[in-house]
């Protein structure tokens, strides 16, 4: 689905073919409710009458021009939606439309109509809204790929997760409270580290306060962590090193403080130490698929249960995605920003 965009693509102006997406000006990135074209479920495919959607740092990178959708992806931003099916694609045979689906995206979300394939799409856990649910897809794909998947976390492993206030971040807190891992957190104020611990985190330290690496160490105690999640990379990579015990894994998931570190190598090889490199928008379908099979399957329920919540910090229209991305980028947050779509 083409990102209709002033100058170097034409708008389109015929409103019966055409749905309100966000675009982005070419030359001055600024955002712009406007219309697109209408996206068609291809083969395998559902489409999805968005009801709401939420902003992912990889949007703002998107924005700026920095992270381009995959190959096949929509040029729309939107990792992320949830609404109702309105139409299904040949082959595509587990949702018809009228379901209440959640979706994880390679792009699109930030639109009217958004599609999928039908392995990346949930049915909506019973007892949550379209907005709630918007919440979901990402950051608990995202948390428990790299935790459960990529990392092998066992049960009672220490997890460090460093933004933990973040929408990744109060995902994976409550994932290690639920299936038995204590965690410590980094995060940007005082306030954000006891919204952590409010969600189950053991212990957190305010980054503003100098280096984490004194009190993480207390909490870790001799054994170390077992697993470090990290959107922060290069500044933090060598006391993340020296935290990790005995066979621990490092999840590098984002470059927040650079792309470059000098790295102990002996250290690596004397504590058998793992450092993972991982996203998630660019893995093949399949891949995803098998993440949303494993979310549904052990994660869903929970959420069901109440015991496990998307964590929300503000709800706006669409047309305000301008004043929500700034609000992303203040990192003043903690959760999700969800923007609501035709309501």
């Amino acid at each position: 689905m083409p990102l209709c965009r002033r100058g170097a693509e034409t708008r389109i102006n015929d409103r019966e073919n055409a749905v309100k997406a966000i675009i982005v000006d070419d030359n001055t990135r600024a955002l712009d409710w406007a219309d697109a074209e209408t996206p068609t479920a291809g083969p395998g495919e559902v489409r999805i009458r968005v009801q709401a959607t939420a902003i992912n740092r990889a949007d703002l990178m998107q924005r700026r021009g920095g992270y381009p959708p995959p190959p096949g992806a929509s040029n729309i931003m939107g990792l992320e939606c949830a609404g109702v099916v309105d139409q299904v694609g040949e082959g595509a045979t587990r949702f018809q439309p009228g379901d209440a689906v959640c979706a994880l995206l390679g792009g699109g979300g930030y639109a009217e109509q958004a599609v999928a394939p039908e392995g990346s799409v949930l049915p909506i856990p019973e007892g949550l809204d379209a907005t709630r649910a918007a919440a979901l897809p990402e950051v608990f794909a995202t948390a428990w790929l790299n935790l459960f998947m990529e990392a092998g976390l066992q049960p009672g492993e220490r997890v460090l997760l460093h933004a933990g206030a973040s929408g990744v971040g109060t995902a994976g807190v409550q994932l290690c409270r639920a299936f038995g891992n204590p965690s410590f957190v980094t995060a940007g104020s005082a306030d954000k580290i006891a919204s952590c611990s409010g969600l189950g985190a053991g212990g957190g330290h305010d980054r503003h306060q100098g280096s984490f690496v004194d009190s993480a160490r207390e909490f870790a105690g001799d054994a170390g962590f077992g697993v470090i999640l990290d959107p922060v990379g290069g500044s933090y990579l060598g006391d993340n090193l020296a935290l990790l015990g005995l066979g621990g894994r490092l999840v590098l998931i984002g470059l927040m403080g650079g792309a470059q570190s000098p790295i102990d190598l002996a250290l690596l090889m004397m504590k058998r130490l793992r450092v993972i490199g991982s996203t998630l928008r660019a893995r093949p379908n399949a891949e995803k698929a098998e993440v949303m099979r494993q979310l549904e399957e052990k994660v869903w329920p929970r959420i069901v249960a109440g015991d496990i919540e998307p964590i929300i910090d503000t709800v706006m229209p669409v047309e305000e995605m301008a004043t929500a991305h700034d609000l992303m980028a203040s990192d003043k947050t903690t959760g999700k920003v969800v923007l609501t779509v035709g309501t």
